[in-house]
This record gives structure tokens, sequence and C-alpha cells, in this order.
């Protein structure tokens, strides 16, 4: 390095304490140009180098579900790759060069040496690195929060979303339905008697009390019997037969009950008799149809507000079962596939918490539990009461936690998913939400076919501000 390029990286903020006798500890270092475009580090990656810019400018960005952040701008006096080499990892963002850059650039082998050399060096990296390290997790946290937002949201709209529609589906039908059947009612109203009316209408009393206890039917004997009775209305003339056919399947009304009502009506009546007591029979299946979707919705709402604790105050006495079970129903369409076993002691008491920060631990381990068996395995969750703690058991089926990384689970950004899928603080948070907030604990156990986490809570917990 000549003299000139040296007094350029001497006049930097981070160098520009060195006595004359320190500045040794920079001759090992090197002078690099990059083009634009030069990736300094990847996510993820390990490269033994610290950089320091001397002229241009570096993006750093990182991935959050499969999205690239930009987490800052480096000019020209910022550094990088301290965080690495202090703490032996991997960068956790991507460096770009994103105007052509002259960087300095020093090796592992030598970063050491200058940290023992020049002590207000070593003082100044080693703040600046645990100020990014805390931003970084600040930030990380906000984002983790922000997905599991997204993916709860994502449930609950996905869940709300067939029920809505079935409700849509059923309110359409029901106008067509009544339509008809004011319709076969001005027919009817032309040929029909008293007592034929009286007949009429007990044998559609019948007909609904017959919808109201038949049978559950296969696909194939539902459409055998939908097309003997459609084949039979046809003959007769009844229009849209292979439509009104269904309903009457629904009600167990067979070509005998039918032959027999119609057998005390006038011929000309026959058409819109059948009509007219198929669209009654219909406007019941459908007004139930309402019922269950909207019900439905209710109760994903109900359990939307349950999860959240919507307008209720942080601090108060919970049910661990209805936290975890209005977890189960956000995360719904990630189960389907999934064979569930619940093993709940419903004795055990409930407790002060936090109610919606307990949910999120419920969330973070349930979701890891449905990634680990690739979302088509077997999870159990159990509670019980242990002495003076209440546990709460997740077990999995999936291939397990590698010895080598489960030393690991409870670090900062340290996670098994692939880059951008996870932010590595899941368990982190939820290990501070457990122990700081409720002063309880997180336990686990792993081995090939059964990954096993229990989180123990104080049943009387005296938690942190």
């Amino acid at each position: 390095m000549d003299q000139a390029t040296l007094q350029q990286v001497r006049s930097m903020p981070l160098f520009s304490a060195l006595t004359d006798a320190e500045v040794g500890c920079l001759e090992p270092g090197e002078v690099i140009d990059a083009p634009v475009g030069t990736i300094l580090a990847k996510e993820g990656e390990r490269t033994g180098l610290f950089h320091l810019i001397l002229e241009g400018e570096i993006r750093v960005t990182r991935i959050y579900d499969r999205q690239e952040i930009l987490m800052g701008v480096g000019k020209p006096g910022h550094y990088s790759g301290e965080i690495p080499l202090l703490l032996d990892e991997t960068w956790t963002a991507t460096g770009r060069v994103s105007k052509r850059a002259k960087l300095f650039r020093l090796h592992e082998k030598d970063f050491w040496p200058m940290l023992g050399a020049c002590p207000a060096v070593a003082r100044e990296i080693c703040r600046t690195a645990a100020n990014r390290m805390r931003n970084l997790e600040g930030y990380s946290q906000q984002r983790e929060r922000l997905a599991s937002l997204g993916t709860m949201a994502a449930g609950l709209a996905h869940e709300l979303n067939n029920p809505a529609a079935a409700a849509r589906r059923a309110a359409a039908h029901l106008r067509e339905t009544t339509d008809r059947l004011q319709c076969d009612l001005c027919h009817l109203a032309k040929t029909l008697g008293h007592d034929h009316w009286q007949h009429l209408v007990a044998a559609s009393e019948d007909a609904l009390a017959r919808l109201g206890r038949a049978a559950a039917l296969n696909h194939l004997e539902r459409s055998d019997r939908a097309e003997t009775i459609a084949t039979w209305l046809d003959a007769r003339g009844v229009p849209m037969a292979w439509e009104l056919a269904p309903t009457f399947v629904s009600a167990s009304v067979d070509i005998s009950w039918l032959e027999e009502m119609m057998g005390k009506l006038p011929a000309a009546s026959h058409a819109h008799a059948l009509g007219w007591l198929e669209a009654r029979l219909n406007l019941t299946l459908l007004l139930s149809q309402v019922e269950q979707s909207t019900g439905r919705v209710a109760e994903l709402v109900k359990a939307m507000k349950a999860y959240s604790y919507m307008g209720q105050s942080p601090m108060q006495e919970v049910d661990i079962h209805e936290g975890i079970e209005s977890t189960l129903t956000m995360l719904g369409h990630k189960l389907k596939n999934v064979t569930l076993v619940r093993a709940f002691d419903h004795s055990i008491p409930r407790i002060m918490a936090y109610g919606s920060e307990l949910n999120q631990v419920w969330t973070n381990l349930i979701d890891n539990a449905i990634d680990a068996v690739n979302g088509s395995g077997k999870i159990c969750i159990g509670t019980c009461q242990e002495d003076n703690q209440l546990v709460v058991e997740i077990v999995d089926n999936g291939s397990g936690i590698p010895p080598d990384t489960q030393a690991h689970m409870f670090e900062p950004f340290y996670t098994t998913k692939p880059v951008g899928s996870g932010t590595g603080l899941g368990l982190i948070i939820s290990n501070r939400i457990v122990a700081d907030r409720h002063g309880g604990e997180i336990e686990f156990e792993s081995k090939p076919g059964e990954t096993r986490f229990k989180v123990r809570l104080p049943v009387h917990p005296k938690p942190a501000n």
C-alpha cells in the first residue's frame, strides 16, 4: 500500500485516532476497486473479510419472506464485516456495490491482530457492532410480528372465503327459488280446491320432516336416485326435471311417494305442484346453508377476537385451551392435511397472563411443527399441571432437529429454514415471552420421528413489565 493510499485509509473516522506506532496494523490490508454490482458478501455465507469504504456506495439488503428489503446504504467511512468476524457467524445481510467503490479490505487473520494492537479501533468496532445487532434485532422483531400478522390474516381470509362464498351462492339461489315458488302458487291457485290444498300442504309437511331426518348418502347412491326421479319427472313434462330431482333425493322422497301425492291432485296441476313442493324444500335447504355459513363466519370472527384479545386488557386471567384453540382456528388452512391430536387436561386452572403474547408463542411453535411435518404429518398438543406449573406440550413426528443445530435453537437470527423464509427470531421471541414476561421456560428434545417442545408457565406468575 503506497503512502497516499495509507493516508486516505487513516483519514477515515475509524482510523483517525491511530498513532504512528499503531498504524502498522493497517499494512496487511489491501485496497481494491469494486465495480457496480460486485457482491461483497451474501446473506447466510461466510467471507472472513472486513471492508472499509473509501469511495463509492454499498447497498445492504436482507431477505424477509422472499422479499429483498433495503437495510441501509454504506457511504465512505462506513465499514462492514465486523459482526460475522466477532461472532464467528454467517452474514445476516447481503452487501452489493451500487456505485463504483474503492475499499480497504482486511482478512480475518489480520483483523484480530488489529483489534489487539489498536484499542481505540477495537472499542469503536465493538460499539458499532452492538448498535447494529440491537437495531437489526429490533427491526427483525417488527418484521416477525408483521409476518405473523400476515400469516394470521391470510389464514383468516382463506377460512372466511369458503363460508362467505357459500352464503352468497345460497342467497342468490334463494331469490330464484322464491320467484319460482310464487309463480307456481299463482298457477295452483287457479286449479286447486280446498281439499287439494290441504292434501298438498300435508304432503309438503311430511317431506320437510323427511328432510330433517334423511340418512346420508354416498355420491353414487345420490346420483342414481336423482337420475331415476329426474327421468320420472321428465316423462310427465315437469320443467327443469334434472334440477328438481336432487332436492327430492335430499328429502328421501321416492317415486312411489310422489305418485301417491299426485294421485289426489288434478292432472293439470301436477307440474306446478311438484315445482312448488321442490321450491319449498329447497328454501329450507338454502336457509340451512346460509345459517351454517354465517355461523362459521361468526365462529371465525370470535376466534380472531379471542386470538388477539381485542378490546381486553393486556394482563388478564386466561384459559390456555381457549388460546390454543383460537390459534388452531387461525392456522386452520395449514392444518388441512395434518392429523391433529388434542390431549387437554381441562381441570388445569386459568392463569394471569398476557393472552395475545402467549398466542404468539402457540403460533410460532405450532407453525414450526407444521413445517416439520411438511403439512401432512401428525401433531399432538397436550396440557397438564405439574406441581405449580402449567405445561403445554407440542409434539410432531417430523424428521427431527439435527444435533448440531439444537445447540443454536435459541440464538438470534439462527434458522434452519431457507434464506428469506424465516427471520430466526421466532423461538427467541417465544422464549422471551415465556421466560421474561411470565417467569416460565421452554424446553425441547428431538430425535428422528419426534420433536417435543414443552412450555412451562407458573400457575401464579409474576410477569415483568
